[in-house]
């Protein structure tokens, strides 16, 4: 089988909000974990869903159970305990990294002079070669 995404610590905190592995009458279904395995390799490459791999089991399946949960609000329940179990002590964002556009700054608001065409906000009657911004 490809690489693990999920440790087993991971899987004893998310096994419990998956549907049981057996349902009713009928074929025995394939194990919740290797679904949930391809489900997430498959959403880590963004590959279609018949690119995967063979280990993983018929990609029909894997899509098919997706599908299902997907509609029973199974990812959903999924989403909100990961929300609330969410380690946030040591997240930061440094915003002296973030660069503003060189004509963010320094712009009065108002109205634009009389006879003044835009398109998206650029002035159509200013010089194309003139790298200022314009006042």
């Amino acid at each position: 089988m490809p690489r693990r995404f999920l440790t087993d610590a991971m899987w004893a905190k998310l096994e419990p909000l998956l549907p049981p592995e057996r349902g009713g009458m009928g074929r025995s279904r394939h194990p919740n974990r290797p679904m949930v395995e391809a489900i997430l390799w498959r959403h880590r490459t963004g590959a279609p869903w018949r690119d995967l791999p063979e280990e993983f089991g018929p990609w029909t399946s894997v899509y098919t159970r997706f599908e299902a949960w997907t509609k029973r609000g199974v990812w959903q329940r999924i989403l909100e305990f990961l929300r609330k179990e969410a380690d946030l002590e040591w997240v930061m964002l440094d915003g002296t990294i973030i660069r503003a556009h060189q004509h963010s700054a320094g712009k009065r608001g108002g109205a634009l002079e009389p006879g003044a065409r835009t398109i998206s906000g650029w002035m159509l009657d200013q010089d194309p070669f003139d790298l200022r911004c314009p006042r």
